[in-house]
This record gives C-alpha cells, sequence and structure tokens, in this order.
C-alpha cells in the first residue's frame, strides 16, 4: 500500500525499537574528520528536496522528494521508513511537511501540485497547473493552511486549504521560479528563480515585490533557520547568510573546489553545512574552516537541512540515497580509514 502500518500517531510513538548506532569518526592524515552516517535507501532516482518537520508530540519527521515520483516520509531521528505517497506521474521536485507534520505537500513534473494526509498517507487534494511545479511551501504556525505553489509557468499561486475548491491568489512574476519560503510571520515570502540571479521578498498581502537581495547565480537553496533570525541561499559560487529581519548580509562564503548546491546554517553551533558537485557533504565552523567532510554519496549533493535542535542533519544526493550525520560526532578515534556501510545495526534502513 506504500504505508507502514504500524504507524500510530497520537496513541503511539512513531519509532521503531531498534537502536540508533552511530560510529566514531576516524582520522585520515591530511583530511578533514569524516563520520559514517545514518543511510536510508528507498528512492530509485535522484532526491531533489528534503525537508524536517518542527517537533511534535510524536517526534519529528523527515520527507523527501526525487525524481521517481514517489515522495516519502520517515522518522527524522532515525531515518526509519514510516511511508510513499503514491500518486504522482512525473518526478517530484519538492516535498514540505506543515509545522504540526499532519500535512505534507509535493510539487511535481505532473503538472499538479498534491497534498496529502500525512499520518494515513492519502492524498487530499490535487491542484493542476499549466506547466511543471518547482516548489510547494506552508505558511508557518496557524496560517499553516496556506500553501504557495511556482514554477515554469512564472505564476505563483497561494492556496487556502480550508477553502480548497476556491481559485488561488495569484501574481504574475518575470521568471521561472524555483523556489518560495515563507518568513516574517508570513508576512513576507523569499522567492528563488531557475534562469536569473537574487532572491526576491514579496508582501504576502499584495503579493508584490518589495526588496531584492543580490546573489551571484540563481539561487538553488534557500534556507531559513527554525529561529527565523537568518536566510541562507546557495547559488553556485558561494553562501550567503542574511539578517533575517533586515536583510543584511551577515556572511559570504566562498567554496574551494565545488559548485555549491544547497547549504543550511546551525547559529547556536555555529556550523555551516554545505554540499554541491563534489559528492562531499561540507561542514564549516564560524571562521570558514572546514571541520568535517563527510564521504560517501556518489553523485551531487543536492539538499542539506539541519533537523530541529541541531544534533543532526541530512543530505539528499543524486545517487538516490538520504544521509543523516551528526553536528557534533564523537571524539576522533585514530585508525585506519573504513568503508561506509550501507546499513545500520546489519539491517537495511
Amino acid at each position: 500500500s506504500g504505508w507502514d502500518p504500524r504507524l500510530e500517531r497520537r496513541g503511539a510513538s512513531c519509532r521503531v525499537g531498534r537502536g540508533v548506532a552511530w560510529r566514531r569518526l576516524v582520522v585520515m592524515a591530511g583530511r578533514p574528520k569524516s563520520q559514517t552516517p545514518l543511510v536510508c535507501h528507498g528512492h530509485t532516482r535522484p532526491i531533489v528536496d528534503l525537508h524536517f518537520s518542527p517537533i511534535t508530540p510524536d517526534g519529528y519527521f523527515l520527507i523527501s522528494a526525487s525524481k521517481d515520483s514517489s515522495p516519502q516520509l520517515r522518522n527524522g531521528e532515525t531515518g526509519d521508513w514510516i511511508g510513499t505517497f503514491q500518486g504522482h506521474k512525473g518526478a517530484v521536485w519538492a516535498a514540505v511537511l506543515n509545522d504540526s507534520a499532519f500535512l505534507a505537500a509535493t510539487a511535481s513534473a505532473d503538472f499538479t501540485a498534491r497534498v496529502w494526509n500525512a499520518v494515513t498517507g492519502d492524498e487530499l487534494h490535487s491542484f493542476a497547473h499549466k506547466h511543471i511545479v518547482r516548489t510547494a511551501a506552508f505558511a508557518r504556525g496557524q496560517d499553516s493552511c496556506k500553501l504557495v505553489t511556482g514554477g515554469p509557468e512564472k505564476l505563483l499561486r497561494v492556496f487556502d486549504l480550508s477553502r480548497p475548491d476556491a481559485a488561488p491568489e495569484t501574481a504574475a512574476l518575470a521568471s521561472s521560479i524555483r523556489g518560495a519560503a515563507w518568513i516574517h510571520d508570513n508576512k513576507a515570502m523569499l522567492i528563488s528563480y531557475s534562469d536569473k540571479p537574487n532572491l526576491d521578498v514579496l508582501d504576502t498581502r499584495t503579493l508584490s515585490v518589495v526588496k531584492t537581495l543580490e546573489t551571484a547565480g540563481p539561487v538553488t537553496s534557500i534556507d531559513v533557520t527554525d529561529c527565523g533570525r537568518f536566510i541562507v541561499t546557495a547559488d553556485g559560487s558561494q553562501v550567503l547568510i542574511h539578517d533575517g529581519t533586515d536583510f543584511a548580509v551577515k556572511r559570504t562564503f566562498r567554496p574551494s573546489g565545488y559548485s555549491v548546491e544547497a547549504a543550511a546554517y546551525a547559529p547556536d553551533r555555529g556550523k555551516l553545512v554545505a554540499g554541491g558537485s563534489d559528492m562531499w557533504v561540507h561542514v564549516y565552523d564560524e571562521t570558514d574552516s572546514e571541520v568535517e567532510a563527510g564521504r560517501g554519496h556518489h553523485g551531487p549533493v543536492h539538499g542539506v537541512r539541519f533537523a530541529p535542535g541541531h544534533a543532526t542533519f541530512a543530505s539528499g544526493s543524486e545517487d538516490g540515497t538520504l544521509r543523516i550525520w551528526q553536528t557534533e560526532p564523537p571524539a576522533a578515534a585514530v585508525a585506519a580509514p573504513v568503508a561506509a556501510k550501507e546499513t545500520r545495526d546489519g539491517q537495511g534502513v
């Protein structure tokens, strides 16, 4: 059925009872430290988006979008599979959960955005578009009944899920929409584009552009820290961290040796995570020094996100796997390099 019948929300824990075993760090001479992550299999094509829910009474969850047309939901702590959302007929470019993690939304190349019951896996709504849908994002908090979508159609749509049959609010934009994120208590929205640089700030009351944040190239990743204090973008040549209130640039980081496609920031831990063309997951401190290089992916890294609390972060890759890493791994152990295993505790994830 594509859904784990063991899952019972609000009545039992969603966690599967196996323990989580993390390997210790290995020091390799002349290279940044590396750890062996939890590896989550299940997708058959590249993973292009991932998203953690906030912490809920049932824990927190991780959803992933893939070109295999089948978004997947997992326990965000253990990586254990919960279910697969079945129904899309094309690549899924975005997948998100609302703040309660009761709803999921997906954006697809089949010209639809869909809303799902994240407890049962049932499809609740399918919103037809006239072109590929590249992004979907729930408003935060009490307004999480609102959903924004966009894509190459260059038309931003805002749906009210409390009135799903009503026509959405719309705004025609000048370029193909790639990403969207709500900010400022849902009074503003960030929009990125596939075919031009910069990040636009929209007033959600009028859906008009009120400010533009300059970037070196098209923005491939937007991360708003869970406290809302910072906005993190990746654009190929650099990562920018903007103040979430006044949009001032707080930090500019230019990686060496790879094109950066995704980045995420944990301000309380002073860690910036970035991934891209070289297939590694890089961890940097506040001085831009690389403190860890996560190896194991066999294709470019398309997405990275911190889990709630920032104790772990996840990466998704062209190789079709999700990997969950520790932000502060155990003390390094001096040893010969070991090959990363594709299973955890001897069992496939």
